[in-house]
């Protein structure tokens, strides 16, 4: 029998409450998912790509879910599924817009290799505004980010916003 085998890719910068949903969900799709943190210079990341990477391994043993991994990636996705024998991309949408960037991507993938299928997961209704470059701005303006990331996620990032001197009037 042939193992099924996802990956949800992203930048987790940081990982929110929402992409923590979509593990615990997509994990349920497939065999063995593969967390795939990227590199993604354009985003201008506040962690580094390692802090990320060990922020995520965290978040995910906090989850419980057995058949979950956390690997680091700097490549086409495409070519990153193929390598880990991906049959499936996970990809979570929380909006109209979104779903126009996310549509337009699996085209391309499909295009890339017709065998990998893209699923796109709702974000539970609760979840759906919650996005990291929005964090990671309520965090730089002194705001509560506890509601949409795990404590020890908040911590990171008010401890990140105050080394960097990020902290904006409010």
């Amino acid at each position: 029998m042939t193992r099924r085998i996802g990956i949800y890719p992203g930048t987790f910068d940081p990982i929110t409450l929402g992409h923590a949903d979509i593990i615990r969900r997509g994990s349920k799709l497939v065999d063995h998912l593969i967390i795939g943190v990227t590199t993604n210079p354009s985003k201008n990341p506040m962690f580094s790509t390692e802090e990320r990477f060990a922020m995520v391994e965290r978040e995910v043993a906090n989850l419980g879910l057995t058949n979950v991994e956390v690997v680091g990636f700097n490549a086409l996705l495409v070519k990153f599924a193929q390598k880990q024998r991906a049959s499936v991309i996970i990809r979570g949408l929380r909006a109209v817009a979104d779903f126009e960037y996310e549509y337009q991507m699996a085209g391309m993938n499909q295009q890339l290799d017709h065998a990998i299928e893209t699923v796109f997961l709702m974000a539970d209704v609760s979840l759906q505004p919650i996005a990291s470059k929005l964090v990671k701005e309520i965090a730089i303006y002194g705001g509560d980010i506890a509601r949409f990331v795990s404590a020890p996620v908040c911590e990171e990032v008010v401890a990140r916003v105050r080394e960097l001197g990020l902290k904006g009037d409010y």
